[in-house]
């Protein structure tokens, strides 16, 4: 674990102010972005999250729209980042507090570690983002944190514009679904630090791998909210994807 000694990266208990777990007002959510992958479908050797995005780290980008006016107030964040990256991350100051680990063979494994440096705050909302979805919105985004006092977790996720087909193994359709019940998850997906601990606890006991974060509450029969969120919220993944808007 690397918890930076700097100002802009000292302990993760938010100062000065009230603690998040015990005020009386809304909670500052923490923000964990696990980006310890490799980013292989990118290409040209480097990580995808550590490609420059005009002058800077995408991930460092991806962090500094969370700092944006007109979003929450941030409690703290976590960076789970290879071990190669880590002296580069390291010396990222944001004004908030920081803590850099590093990330595990997964993407499971590298949110877990990060949800583990948090202080003990069971109650305090921790939103879990990916690396490469640079554009987070700051709307949806205050929804989700709303419906968090209802619901035992939330997630963005946008609409379905398509018709969908279901196939059976040899491709033959089978029927066409109502795309209106679709929606193609996005991130942040939060809960609160107690809820994210027990789910990754017992995923791991049960060797459960979820393709995304919400799934391992949804395993243990916990309500999930999706807050709709615009396709302007996407995950630069290929080539393409980065080509496409960087010429925009």
């Amino acid at each position: 674990m690397s918890n930076l000694s700097s100002p802009a990266n000292a302990d993760l208990h938010p100062a000065p102010g009230p603690n998040p777990a015990t005020a009386s007002g809304p909670q500052h959510p923490f923000l964990v972005i696990p980006a310890g992958g490799r980013g292989l479908r990118m290409g040209g050797g480097l990580p995808k999250q550590f490609r420059d995005w005009n002058g800077r780290p995408l991930l460092q980008v991806t962090v500094e729209a969370f700092l944006s006016e007109g979003m929450p107030t941030l409690a703290g964040i976590v960076l789970a980042v290879p071990p190669s990256h880590l002296e580069e991350v390291q010396s990222w100051s944001f004004g908030v507090p920081c803590t850099v680990v590093p990330g595990g063979e997964t993407r499971q494994q590298s949110v877990q570690a990060a949800l583990l440096t948090l202080p003990h705050l069971p109650l305090a909302p921790v939103m879990i983002h990916d690396a490469v979805r640079p554009f987070p919105p700051a709307v949806p985004l205050w929804e989700a944190l709303e419906a968090l006092n209802r619901y035992d977790g939330v997630l963005l996720g946008e609409p379905s514009t398509d018709t969908l087909k279901r196939v059976d193994a040899h491709g033959l359709v089978l029927r066409t679904e109502p795309r209106e019940e679709f929606f193609r998850a996005q991130t942040p997906q939060i809960a609160r630090l107690g809820t994210w601990l027990e789910a990754f606890r017992s995923a791991e006991a049960a060797g459960f791998s979820g393709t995304d974060d919400v799934a391992l509450l949804e395993r243990l029969g916990l309500s999930v909210k999706l807050i709709p969120s615009p396709s302007s919220n996407l995950k630069l993944t290929t080539p393409e994807d980065w080509d496409r808007l960087q010429s925009h």
